[in-house]
């Protein structure tokens, strides 16, 4: 298969349908109730009502941020994000902005929450550094969305866990960041109580982090405390493995709005960060900041890694809704920055997206060529 099949309708492939259909390769009815399947999505923000509607999409219509990869996230047990803003009623209440060249405020509209369950997500992370911008009231809104519309969410001091049940599997999932009013990602010691509480009632832990310093400059992983605008971003090499030491089975990170690199750990999956995934406005999707990730992740019944795909997407900056990408810049990305950041790992990323740790006994020819 080559990106240069004829387009269908939405400028979606043949190449993109069937990219997206054969990921996890298509195991026989037994083998399907012994895999679970994570997909993961980075930063999602569909856009802002602040300080007006110029920054949202035309006619405050949400529905175009999935709509040329909802495909892709067709099969999953559980389909996550991190909304990268609060969902509101007004722009009253708007943090104050001492520097506007650092300093952005992204509120959507509350009615969007009906675009996210429309494109299948089962959990959201809340802990990042915008779901404050409007405040408790912002909070509020934005939970009570969610809610409406049967999307699970954590992250927050109000809402640090969800646990819930689906297919015979008892899911636990929480969230992390260094922000305000968020379940704090630099006190590991807590963050590890919480983790094992899961773990000891659940089947599959989940855990999310916004953590990192920003932009090109910082795709790389330094197994260091970072630090960006003078703020303490946390250490998210420690905070992953120490996570997966207390009962974490996958680790997915965000906040650096670039993709970082991928590793297992105790046979479980890390991904430092998916980058921006749906981010209509005020936010750079230039080059590699537009370039990222639909994880699929396959792990047994108690979130032991099995394999993985990348599905790779960008965001052009004249439209900026997530597309296929054809050149899958974003797997030779992480192939690179993987070998870079992690030498010693025993890890394997095909040119297609497969991940696997090289002692697996997965059949690559199998599952790359299901057909």
């Amino acid at each position: 298969m080559t990106g240069n099949s004829f387009q269908l309708k939405h400028g979606m492939s043949v190449f993109l349908l069937l990219a997206c259909f054969v990921v996890c390769g298509q195991p026989s009815d037994a083998a399907k109730k012994d895999t679970v399947r994570i997909v993961a999505v980075g930063d999602i923000m569909m856009g802002t009502m602040y300080p007006d509607g110029q920054y949202l999409p035309p006619n405050n219509d949400c529905s175009r941020s999935f709509s040329m990869v909802k495909s892709c996230f067709a099969g999953a047990d559980v389909l996550f994000g991190n909304l990268e803003g609060a969902l509101i009623e007004s722009t009253e209440g708007a943090k104050k902005c001492r520097n506007p060249e650092w300093c952005y405020t992204f509120g959507m509209p509350a009615s969007f929450a009906a675009c996210l369950k429309e494109a299948g997500f089962d959990i959201l992370s809340l802990a990042n550094n915008h779901m404050g911008d409007f405040g408790e009231t912002g909070r509020a809104t934005t939970v009570n969305a969610l809610a409406t519309n049967g999307i699970r969410y954590a992250g927050l001091l109000s809402c640090p866990v969800s646990v819930f049940e689906k297919n015979g599997i008892r899911y636990g999932f929480c969230a992390f960041a260094p922000n305000e009013g968020t379940v704090n990602v630099r006190d590991i010691p807590s963050a590890q109580k919480i983790v094992k509480g899961l773990n000891d009632s659940c089947d599959i832990v989940i855990v999310s982090f916004h953590a990192g310093a920003e932009g090109n400059d910082y795709q790389h992983v330094t197994r260091k405390t970072e630090t960006f605008l003078g703020e303490d971003r946390g250490n998210v090499y420690e905070f992953a493995h120490r996570m997966i030491d207390a009962g974490a089975d996958i680790l997915l990170g965000h906040g650096p709005h670039v993709t970082r690199a991928v590793e297992i750990y105790q046979n479980r999956f890390i991904a430092y960060s998916m980058g921006n995934f749906s981010t209509y406005s005020r936010v750079n999707v230039s080059g590699v900041n537009g370039w990222a990730p639909i994880f699929h992740i396959c792990t047994d019944r108690q979130g032991a890694f099995r394999y993985a795909r990348i599905i790779p997407t960008w965001q052009p900056a004249d439209d900026r809704c997530p597309r296929y990408d054809p050149n899958r810049q974003v797997i030779t990305k992480i192939q690179n920055l993987t070998r870079q950041d992690f030498p010693e790992a025993k890890i394997l990323i095909t040119d297609d997206g497969w991940i696997t740790a090289t002692e697996s006994s997965i059949s690559y020819d199998r599952i790359s060529n299901p057909h």
